[in-house]
């Protein structure tokens, strides 16, 4: 083959792959069909199931049109050929041109048939509709995901072309090509996978991947998998509503901030204990508004007047969970190994302390 040809055939065949399996540069451009077609797509935040509704679509489409694209593109960088007269190229180049021509005409015949009567036989409708009660329809049930999507505390985690939604009645996995949809109170989830990496793609510390089997009580819905972090563990099960078992053989790694947590409150409770006067009524806690504030910052590592810690003078107002956060928040994450020892400003009056310097309230 010509230069010209093989060089177009490799550049757009990694466009093509880009372009489907989009990697984080390509997001970064805009180079997405949520992005291209934003306009026609709407806001996800806004009615999230119409949302999708469309985008399965449009991303369907737009992949299903990259056969052509490949084609019409050689038309001019291998015009030799002459592929722009269809009758007088090669028997594979005809085949190839009747195949590129057939997906989208099969991908616009599909989304007609999925858009009749407004949406109702989309694959994600359908699933709706099993949820819906005997006087309603699945848009009814669209509405309560459009809500509770829109409440800023669902869980949500993962890259765009596998993002797990986790809301108080629905577990929800966005994919390319469609959206799984799945009732906390009906359904079975099992960690059914680990897989220890060394390194994680977004710091040089090891990662733990979880694969988590969602499967209904019902047989008419198909069971489906979600991965996530390790570390994201404990956020997910304070989202669910029922318990998540384990593989005999799967064994869940605690995150580094849930062991600095563990090490930070081990050590505080060694430290001396700080008596708070009669006369001073204990708050809820400012970080959490859900327990009573249960530590006081008082410089205990050295004399007031030695060393970098200073001493804090305002009043209690953090849980000892919520003072370690915010102590693990200030840390360099790739130097773990320096935590323990290090100090940080107090959040509130930012006088600078170390962990010998938080006391339990008594």
């Amino acid at each position: 083959m010509d230069s010209p040809e093989v060089t177009f055939t490799l550049a757009y065949l990694v466009f093509a792959v880009c372009f489907v399996f989009t990697p984080n540069e390509f997001y970064s451009a805009g180079l997405t069909v949520q992005n291209l077609l934003s306009g026609w797509l709407g806001s996800e935040d806004a009615a999230f199931v119409p949302y999708h509704l469309r985008r399965t679509s449009a991303t369907l489409l737009c992949h299903s049109l990259l056969p052509l694209g490949y084609y019409m593109g050689m038309c001019f960088a291998a015009s030799e050929k002459q592929l722009y007269s269809p009758g007088q190229v090669s028997e594979a180049w005809q085949l190839f041109l009747l195949l590129a021509v057939t997906l989208p005409l099969v991908s616009c015949t599909l989304i007609y048939y999925w858009s009749w009567d407004k949406w109702t036989r989309h694959p994600l409708a359908q699933t709706l509709a099993l949820y819906a009660l005997p006087q309603s329809g699945w848009q009814a049930v669209a509405s309560s995901v459009n809500m509770e999507f829109r409440r800023i505390d669902k869980f949500a985690t993962g890259a765009p072309g596998a993002r797990v939604i986790v809301t108080d009645t629905w577990i929800m996995k966005v994919t390319t090509y469609g959206v799984h949809v799945a009732q906390q109170q009906n359904v079975h989830l099992t960690v059914t996978e680990s897989r220890q990496h060394d390194l994680s793609p977004d710091s040089n510390l090891p990662v733990q991947l979880l694969t988590i089997r969602v499967a209904s009580t019902s047989a008419a819905m198909q069971p489906f998998d979600i991965r996530l972090n390790s570390a994201e563990y404990g956020e997910l099960c304070e989202k669910l509503h029922a318990p998540i078992r384990s593989a005999a053989n799967v064994v869940i790694r605690q995150s580094l901030g849930d062991l600095f947590l563990e090490t930070f409150a081990s050590l505080v409770e060694v430290n001396p204990a700080y008596s708070v006067p009669s006369s001073q009524e204990l708050e809820a806690c400012i970080g959490c508004m859900q327990t009573r504030a249960s530590v006081k910052l008082v410089k205990t590592c050295q004399e007031l007047a030695v060393g970098e810690c200073q001493q804090c003078y305002c009043r209690p107002m953090w849980c000892l969970t919520c003072m370690g956060k915010w102590f693990a928040s200030r840390q360099d994450p790739q130097r773990p190994d320096t935590w323990l020892a290090s100090r940080v400003p107090c959040p509130t009056c930012r006088a600078r302390f170390c962990i010998l310097d938080v006391c339990c309230i008594r």
